[in-house]
């Protein structure tokens, strides 16, 4: 003979059965909580310095060329383009920038960084180098450069991945 089911069983909710990984093993998720935690000890220096995350990325960019184009911009920063025009203007604003059109095709737009811009890199750079010592020391040298490596290796490996969407089963419709 069965037993009853008691009163607490029928009360909890239904046990789901998502046919996908634990949410916490997410691959996305996992590097969106690693990259908080990474950004959460930068965001301090760049607010007192008076920057967003994306304006530093820009910043940062600009000061490894000597000018770029706009589109080029926007992919190596990882930022949309209309996001971008957005904070190229407020980076032009501030003269950390100088926009100019390319003598090639006047359309296209090409930024640089401008000696302000160069300036305030220079007084960030020391904080932020500390703050990756820092990471280092606590993480392990070693173990962050590996990490750099696989996450380029990952990268370069899903660049040419183009995966087609799974039509829904039956069930799911």
């Amino acid at each position: 003979m069965a037993t009853p089911k008691k009163s607490a069983d029928r009360d909890a909710p239904p046990e789901r059965r998502i046919p996908m990984r634990d949410f916490s093993k997410s691959l996305p998720m996992s590097l969106l909580r690693a990259r908080e935690a990474v950004m959460r000890q930068f965001r301090p220096s760049l607010r007192r310095h008076g920057l967003t995350e994306q304006q530093w990325r820009i910043l940062r960019a600009l000061s490894a060329v000597d000018a770029i184009e706009v589109t080029e911009l926007a992919r190596s920063a990882c930022l949309l383009g209309p996001s971008l025009s957005r904070i190229l203007r407020d980076l032009e604003a501030r003269q950390l920038i100088e926009r100019r059109a390319a003598k090639a095709d006047l359309r296209r737009g090409v930024v640089s960084i401008s000696q302000k811009g160069l300036r305030l890199i220079e007084l960030v750079a020391p904080t932020s180098e500390f703050i990756y010592a820092a990471i280092a020391e606590r993480y392990g040298a070693q173990k962050l450069a590996e990490l750099q490596n696989m996450l380029a290796s990952l990268e370069s490996s899903l660049a040419t991945l183009h995966v087609t969407e799974v039509a829904p089963s039956e069930d799911a419709r």
